[in-house]
């Protein structure tokens, strides 16, 4: 991925290094997914079924998120023989906190499982290099189908319906496509039907959000690094793509607010309100500081670092 997740935005360079286990899968203790809207639950990592794609597929550069960088197609150097991450109880205290934030939105098992029909790039190397190809690509339509999914459960976003679902379907067949024809995916001509979707979708999503409100305002890629947000009201405000790095919104009132794409790495969430914000996923949540008092919607977990920072006494 790269700082935002969303249909109109760059991927941030993808995290490795996860645990992973191959067709046999012994138990292991990776993270308990994000549950999925309930349309469809494969929308969600399902690292046993993997090959470990996110740690060979996928670059990444030494940075506070990487403790070193590799190339696409290079295997982590912390990837063990059977898929699993070496560091994996540890990768933040070893430097991988981008690890821990990514998300492939159930792409990894669709590529192993189904594409590639449970064949690995260790059992046969001439697949490697199409799967590597195919991987970023599957990733990226998963994550349109969670989004996609989300709408469709917004009562707002009723009138919509009819489209959302036709994209949701044809969306979902592209996924299911042979790894040659997605390889050669206009991704980016996708990514633009969705998001004129998810756009009007998000609108009658904040238009629905009781009284007026000065942050409705349009925030889309604003700079907000570091603001100073603390008990800010933001009641559905159009903070698509916005860089809240390090931004103080502990407190805050996000209700109804479009997070698209939002890069809130470091942002404080301590004590934030965002039940009813539309189009946050996992990675974002996972990249943010907060605590019990934050509030989430259903259909994302408080992520197990917050709980560690809180004890200790961050």
């Amino acid at each position: 991925m790269s700082r935002r997740t969303s249909p109109d935005k760059r991927q941030r360079p993808p995290a490795a290094g996860r645990e992973h286990a191959g067709r046999r899968p012994a138990p292991h203790r990776a993270p308990a997914p994000a549950p999925a809207p309930a349309s469809d639950p494969e929308l969600r990592a399902d690292c046993a079924s993997c090959f470990a794609l996110c740690c060979v597929a996928l670059p990444f550069a030494p940075s506070a998120d990487f403790a070193v960088g590799k190339d696409a197609g290079q295997p982590c150097g912390n990837l063990r023989a059977d898929f699993r991450c070496g560091i994996h109880s540890r990768l933040r205290q070893e430097g991988f906190s981008g690890c821990t934030v990514f998300e492939c939105f159930g792409a990894g098992q669709k590529v192993s499982q189904v594409t590639f029909g449970g064949r690995h790039w260790r059992e046969d190397p001439r697949t490697a290099r199409r799967m590597f190809e195919v991987f970023p690509v599957m990733r990226q339509l998963h994550e349109f189908l969670w989004y996609l999914s989300e709408a469709l459960e917004l009562p707002p976003a009723r009138p919509l319906r009819r489209e959302l679902r036709r994209t949701l379907d044809e969306v979902g067949r592209l996924t299911r496509v042979g790894a040659d024809e997605l390889a050669a995916l206009d991704v980016a001509e996708v990514r633009r039907g969705v998001d004129e979707l998810l756009l009007r979708t998000s609108e009658l999503v904040r238009d629905a959000v009781p009284g007026r409100h000065r942050s409705r305002r349009n925030h889309r890629r604003a700079d907000l690094m570091g603001a100073r947000l603390k008990g800010a009201d933001l009641r559905g405000a159009d903070l698509r793509g916005a860089y809240l790095i390090a931004a103080d919104l502990r407190d805050a009132d996000l209700r109804g607010t479009d997070l698209i794409g939002a890069d809130l790495r470091d942002a404080d969430l301590r004590g934030a309100d965002l039940t009813g914000s539309v189009f946050l996923t996992q990675p974002q949540v996972n990249a943010a500081r907060g605590d019990a008092r934050t509030r989430l919607p259903r259909r994302l977990t408080r992520p197990a670092h917050w709980r560690s920072a809180a004890r200790g006494g961050s």
